[in-house]
């Protein structure tokens, strides 16, 4: 089985966020093109792209459409295959680093000074540590083969 590919439509111009959503949608399914699926992960990049297709939705309703099955097809990869796309890890631990981290810190540093306004200094130091794991699992998944060569842009 292969993956489909997704038609152009005609209701997006080049300047939108929606075109930049949809061309991103498109460059993902080209790298999973590269990669050997298995059969029910490229069934459901299929149905998503069938359900895309088939769409009549416009503007903010299909950016929203896009966006959705792309975040299936993100989390349903990386949860059997574990491919990811780049800097998903640091991404992804920058926000474990500030509230598993900076904001413990935080309030050790606020109640050890007897000022619970010093909260926000441990901020700056689970962005770090968060920053410094994440980076370090990219780069594992990268000397592993397991990351595809597109960035995931909000």
């Amino acid at each position: 089985m292969n993956i489909k590919e997704l038609n152009q439509r005609q209701d997006i111009s080049t300047e939108d966020k929606q075109y930049k959503v949809y061309t991103q949608f498109a460059a993902l399914l080209n790298e999973l093109r590269k990669r050997e699926l298995p059969e029910d992960i490229e069934k459901l990049i299929n149905d998503a792209i069938d359900e895309i297709n088939s769409s009549s939705l416009t503007g903010s309703q299909l950016f929203k459409l896009i966006r959705q099955k792309q975040t299936s097809i993100l989390k349903q990869i990386e949860k059997e295959l574990k491919i990811v796309p780049i800097n998903y890890y640091r991404n992804l631990w920058m926000i474990f680093g500030f509230t598993s981290f900076g904001l413990p810190i935080g309030v050790a540093i606020g109640l050890s000074l007897g000022n619970i306004g010093y909260l926000g200094i441990g901020l700056p130091f689970g962005f770090v540590i968060g920053y410094a794991i994440g980076s370090s699992m990219d780069k594992k998944a990268v000397a592993e083969g397991r990351q595809l060569n597109i960035e995931m842009k909000n």
